[in-house]
């Protein structure tokens, strides 16, 4: 059976889409299902932010063919692990939450690499170029974490 995560963020066309192809990019396809969500609205069906696919395709990963959805309750179900990019999209995916199990799949993906600092991806929607690059690196970075642990047995 394979492990299923799932990357979230508040529209999901800039971080989780980076974090959901940088994952796939790191784990054995046939173990681990990755996929990715937004806690709003506004971008469903859409592609990822040109820029996001820019900075992706740049580091030779391509995530055109991501569409934009909304995290569902359903997701508690579906997923074995649940990250998001930052504190809001975490209060948001928490009340959401029904059991203490729904709540433990929640984790910032951030603290893959500062352990309990609770340190936000920032959102490089408003920003330029250079936003989407540091962003792709933290989630790089975590996403190594991640991979290895799942590839490991620890996650």
């Amino acid at each position: 059976m394979k492990t299923r995560v799932l990357m979230v963020c508040l529209g999901n066309i800039c971080r989780s889409p980076l974090a959901e192809g940088l994952l796939k990019s790191k784990v054995d396809p046939n173990k681990v299902f990755v996929d990715s969500a937004g806690t709003g609205s506004w971008h469903i069906g859409s592609a990822p932010d040109k820029r996001s696919m820019a900075v992706a395709r740049r580091h030779n990963l391509d995530i055109s063919d991501q569409r934009g959805r909304q995290f569902s309750q359903s997701d508690f179900e579906d997923f074995d692990h649940i990250f998001v990019m930052d504190n809001s999209n975490f209060k948001d995916v928490i009340s959401m939450a029904r059991t203490d199990e729904d709540r433990q799949k929640v984790h910032l993906i951030l603290n893959e690499i500062f352990p309990s600092e609770n340190v936000d991806v920032p959102d490089p929607y408003h920003g330029g170029e250079q936003g989407f690059e540091n962003v792709y690196q933290m989630l790089n970075e975590a996403c190594d974490e991640i991979a290895e642990k799942l590839n490991n047995g620890t996650l």
